[in-house]
């Protein structure tokens, strides 16, 4: 079961801070509270985990901001999730362990979420995709670094869907490119459809 703490951190780092409308304010401790039936202080204490990881600003007597990505910042979570998906991408090759029967399958399902009332499930069905790469390595250090970029990524990457929904089918078609260079065993292939991929997220996000 989990505590009011936790239950706060899902609740903020899940549905809160990945909201469209909710980039750029302050939130309220009270009214997140009432939301999810929990007392102050587990929301102070999900909110100070929050801070250390850098998603939420505490503000003296202004309470808790969440601030829209900056260019950089954008551009330097773009660097890192090209580094470790390039990397799963050839070595996952090399040792013949892409999961590429995995990937096709929750492509398919991505496929079924298209539309900007569902971007939230769309972005979720993405992370998972790639995700599944990246865990293909087995290195576990590595596939919490990846997920820890998730939550960065979501507060920018629901606002840009929404703006841009016809990006969904561009999305969807750069995802089959890297699924057929890993089914022919072709890193180099994989690999150049992960750099297109995330320039095209770059530029997204970069627009929203």
């Amino acid at each position: 079961m989990q505590s009011g703490r936790e239950k706060a951190y899902a609740y903020l780092k899940d549905s809160v801070l990945t909201d469209p409308e909710m980039q750029d304010r302050f939130l309220s401790e009270q009214e997140i509270a009432d939301r999810i039936g929990v007392s102050r202080t587990p929301i102070r204490e999900a909110l100070l985990l929050l801070a250390a990881e850098d998603l939420v600003r505490l503000v003296p007597k202004r309470g808790a901001h969440i601030a829209p990505l900056s260019g950089r910042e954008i551009t330097e979570l773009i660097e890192m999730r090209r580094l470790l998906e390039r990397f799963a991408a050839a070595h996952t090759t090399a040792a013949g362990t892409a999961p590429v029967d995995e990937m096709a399958a929750l492509l398919a399902g991505q496929e079924r979420l298209r539309g900007a009332d569902r971007a939230k499930e769309f972005l979720a069905a993405d992370h998972r995709f790639h995700a599944a790469l990246v865990d293909a390595v087995g290195n576990s250090l590595m596939s919490r670094q990846y997920a820890a970029l998730r939550s960065r990524q979501s507060r920018a990457g629901v606002r840009a869907l929404h703006r841009a929904g016809g990006h969904q089918d561009e999305m969807l078609a750069e995802h089959r490119r890297i699924l057929d260079g890993l089914a022919a065993g072709d890193a180099a292939a994989a690999c150049a459809a992960i750099d297109s991929h995330l320039q095209t997220t770059r530029r997204l996000l970069l627009a929203a």
